[in-house]
């Protein structure tokens, strides 16, 4: 197993890998359905998220969902 070195929301974070963006999610305790994903400049669909393998240096951004009024 090899650590990861990511960009995630502009904050450097390692990941222990291979890892796709699912296991990002859950080693960041989120929940896939209140959060959108872009890897790289693009917006990956919540049913392909288990498809996109992660490598060292991809950049990715979480933006999340918030209830409330």
């Amino acid at each position: 197993m090899s650590e990861l070195r990511l960009m995630v929301n502009g904050d450097p974070r390692a990941l222990p890998g291979p890892a796709t963006l699912t296991d990002l999610l859950a080693h960041l305790r989120l929940d896939a359905r209140m959060v959108v994903v872009e890897l790289n400049r693009e917006i990956i669909r919540r049913q392909f998220l288990s498809d996109r393998q992660l490598k060292d240096g991809d950049a990715i951004e979480l933006v999340h969902f918030v209830g409330g009024g």
